[in-house]
């Protein structure tokens, strides 16, 4: 299990640290908003029920930015190869924590019943 963790990791973790860093960004973005009141931004154009395209206010500088970053963040900067590397990251990161834990409860029994001097010692801390 270790091996598979280490190794995912290693070609996951760029793609993971991407995805918090945009996501964090955009999150700093929408709650630090005064102008739009953390709405996501609108389409610049909406259809009329006329059947053309009306005119709705201009996109801020703030919700440009919340855009470009959510653009980045769903993998469609990267093309159309880009959500699929978004949706394996997400596998990646659910594998990661349940391997994690795995891991951890293995080490945790492990160091439940041990030997010390001889004699067998049952018992130890939750974290180290």
């Amino acid at each position: 299990m270790r091996k598979w963790h280490r190794s995912l990791a290693v070609v996951f973790s760029i793609f993971l640290l991407w995805i918090a860093s945009t996501g964090v960004a955009m999150q700093l973005v929408t709650l630090t908003a005064d102008d739009d009141h953390g709405r996501p931004p609108v389409a610049a154009t909406a259809p009329a029920a006329a059947g053309g395209p009306v005119a709705l206010p201009r996109r801020t500088p703030r919700q440009e930015l919340h855009r470009a970053l959510q653009h980045l963040h769903s993998g469609e900067a990267l093309g159309p190869l880009g959500p699929w590397v978004s949706l394996l990251s997400g596998l990646s990161l659910l594998f990661f924590a349940g391997s994690g834990l795995y891991m951890y409860v293995q080490m945790f029994r492990g160091r439940m019943v041990r030997v010390e001097a001889g004699k067998t010692v049952r018992g130890g801390r939750f974290f180290w």
